[in-house]
């Protein structure tokens, strides 16, 4: 008999990143990604025009307003957000076609996207919220990308202290001191939510096989 315990199928979940602009979750996101097996980014859908050098279905999936509003009304999507006027969504086939597969999907959205998920996939999502060490480090954080006016920095560090008050809906916290502590933090995470009885689908077949049974 073949031991089943070689690979014990389990099923994905979504691991969702929020944070304030300039706390870090687009470094974290993207460290994680190159360090894990498993683990992709979730492809969204968007109204608006591609830009050059992306690519449908790898970038995003590009639709027209006509479509979107058909996903919407057909219950379709997971999240939907309007930014600078297009729209932005999660459809839900692609995102439960890998979730059966046992690969994870990594989110980097705000705690609007998140609530909406979790209506529809609770079970399905483990939320994570970075928090700067201090408001003086995140406004620094800000100037120092040197991309945005005096304006937008008082803007963004307005609209970050909206945010930090919803830190008490996520599952965990992390304060980002140092950028690879915070991976590290973030991997143990990952690792921990894998290892959840619910997801390990395959686990009774694996007891079976120890206990004897065919």
């Amino acid at each position: 008999m073949t031991n089943p315990s070689i690979h014990i199928r389990r099923r994905g979940f979504m691991l969702v990143i929020s944070s304030p602009s300039g706390a870090g979750k687009t470094t974290v996101s993207r460290k994680l990604l190159a360090q894990e097996t498993d683990l992709e980014m979730s492809v969204s859908v968007t109204t608006r025009p591609a830009r050059p050098g992306e690519e449908d279905g790898k970038d995003y999936y590009f639709i027209d307003e006509g479509a979107f509003q058909g996903m919407v009304k057909s219950g379709l999507l997971l999240e939907h957000a309007l930014v600078y006027g297009h729209h932005y969504a999660t459809p839900k086939a692609s995102i439960e076609k890998k979730l059966n597969q046992g690969i994870d999907i990594l989110f980097d959205i705000d705690w609007q996207g998140t609530q909406q998920m979790k209506e529809i996939s609770t079970g399905d999502i483990v939320s994570i919220f970075i928090l700067p060490p201090s408001s003086q480090a995140l406004e620094e954080r800000l100037r120092s990308r040197g991309q945005d006016s005096e304006e937008i920095v008082h803007a963004r560090m307005k609209k970050a202290a909206d945010e930090i008050s919803h830190w008490s809906e996520y599952d965990y916290i992390i304060i980002n001191n140092q950028v690879d502590e915070t991976v590290e933090q973030v991997s143990s995470i990952l690792h921990a939510e894998r290892l959840k009885r619910r997801r390990r689908v395959g686990l009774a077949e694996f007891v079976n096989f120890l206990r004897g049974e065919n």
